[in-house]
């Protein structure tokens, strides 16, 4: 399958239903627009519907449904910010929950936007760790005698 071939390695990370969601809307989204961002646009799209991110990976959301504005928005309203992964639509009390499980300093005190962007900033630091850990460490094919 295509999509499974180049998938974000935080969808690598995230459970099997994720990556199965992410590759049927990659493909259908492939013959539909052909390959490109846009398939890779609408494959994330629908996985924010079931999943959220959080830190290097996604995680099933509590209730399905559209993440953010832009998420929400119908095909001929004007486009607008992305959440970036994260579940804006959530109450307050658990994105505050996601802050303390991401190790997000002042929280008590932020707003609801202000989580968002937190949490934003901290998936992405876990994401790039993530990603340079496993750029790191060596192939299992390297150092293997012939």
């Amino acid at each position: 399958m295509p999509a499974r071939e180049d998938m974000p390695s935080t969808l690598r990370r995230s459970p099997k239903k994720a990556q199965e969601t992410y590759a049927k809307a990659h493909d259908s989204a492939v013959e539909s627009y052909g390959e490109g961002e846009r398939a890779h646009r609408t494959a994330f799209s629908a996985v924010k519907h079931s999943f959220e991110k959080i830190g290097d990976h996604w995680e099933p959301k509590a209730q399905k449904g559209p993440s953010d504005p832009q998420a929400a928005r119908t095909r001929r309203a004007k486009p607008t910010d992305t959440a970036e992964g994260v579940d804006a639509n959530a109450s307050k009390q658990h994105l505050m929950d996601v802050a303390k499980r991401l190790g997000i300093a002042g929280r008590s005190r932020m707003t609801k936007s202000d989580l968002v962007d937190a949490i934003q900033k901290a998936n992405d630091r876990s994401s790039r760790k993530a990603r340079e850990r496993s750029s790191s460490t060596p192939s299992s094919t390297s150092g293997r005698r012939r």
